[in-house]
């Protein structure tokens, strides 16, 4: 059986257009359990599979997040996914990152202007003592947030993905499923903001430590109306703690003058690249914005 399913032939298929089968759900997978040499197998894939993501190949990060799940104990179609990856890849070779030097804008009402003075009056940005004097061009930071609500059909939790530009280059991609469960969309949403700004408060001590200068305050985008508007509302509230604190931490964070929180289409958010399994079109036009 091993021999049958790691004999190639799934990277010759020439109608893949997805990393991962369609409607496929590795949670549901009943198949029989790997044998020993089936399970080396899969972890030394998902092994190279892990770093090609990290070399740039953001549009795998999705199926590699999910599919990692299985290190301990895989079953035989979750190897047969794992060898569809690569099937996918095969197919899109000729893929790099899309670097673009140059500064995105944004039109003046994408971003409202708070005065959260009166709620954090003590918020400032951690801004490194020892940092080189910084020369160049100042480079602007920009993030797209979401999160798939209940993605996960064994445990209900959601997953975040997270995509981090400097100017118009994507340096971060993040795709993992989150710890808890929520029950609502808004939740989910919430938690990915808070992660964001973990993420964007360590680029940009970082980008200083570098010596480059930073345009501002990053640009966050979030597809969730519900979220925009509790994390850029003072008069706004929410009683459940946890989420409360993740709300806190974006309004303290656009109150230090390290963020700013905006709206963005759900059919324009590229961070859906790294929450769901998407159908060919949806993901050949992400990947037109992140690779060519």
């Amino acid at each position: 059986m091993l021999k049958e399913r790691s004999d190639g032939s799934r990277l010759n298929q020439k109608n893949i257009k997805t990393p991962l089968g369609t409607g496929y759900k590795p949670e549901l997978d009943q198949t029989s359990i790997c044998d020993a040499d089936g399970l080396a197998l899969y972890q030394g894939l998902i092994g190279i599979l892990r770093w090609i993501v990290e070399l740039g190949r953001i549009d795998i990060m999705y199926a590699v997040s999910i599919m990692s799940r299985y290190l301990a104990e895989c079953r035989e179609g979750h190897l047969d996914q794992v060898l569809h990856i690569f099937g996918y890849l095969k197919k899109y070779t000729n893929s790099t990152l899309l670097m673009d030097p140059n500064q995105p804008r944004f039109h003046a009402d994408t971003f409202q202007e708070v005065d959260w003075s009166n709620f954090y009056p003590d918020a400032k940005e951690a801004i490194p003592h020892n940092m080189p004097t910084p020369l160049g061009k100042a480079m602007s930071v920009n993030l797209f947030v979401d999160a798939s609500h209940a993605n996960c059909l064994a445990t209900r939790r959601s997953h975040t993905g997270i995509v981090m530009y400097v100017n118009g280059a994507p340096i971060v991609w993040y795709s993992k499923r989150q710890d808890t469960v929520e029950v609502a969309t808004m939740g989910a949403e919430a938690i990915a903001m808070r992660i964001a700004m973990e993420m964007n408060e360590g680029l940009r001590y970082k980008l200083r430590m570098f010596g480059v200068p930073i345009d501002g305050p990053s640009n966050v985008f979030c597809d969730n109306d519900s979220v925009v508007k509790v994390t850029t509302r003072p008069e706004s509230q929410f009683k459940k703690k946890h989420l409360s604190c993740a709300i806190h931490r974006a309004r303290e964070a656009q109150a230090s003058g390290a963020a700013r929180i905006g709206k963005e289409h759900t059919s324009t958010n590229i961070a859906d690249i790294g929450t769901k399994a998407l159908d060919g079109e949806t993901l050949r036009k992400f990947r037109e914005g992140l690779l060519h």
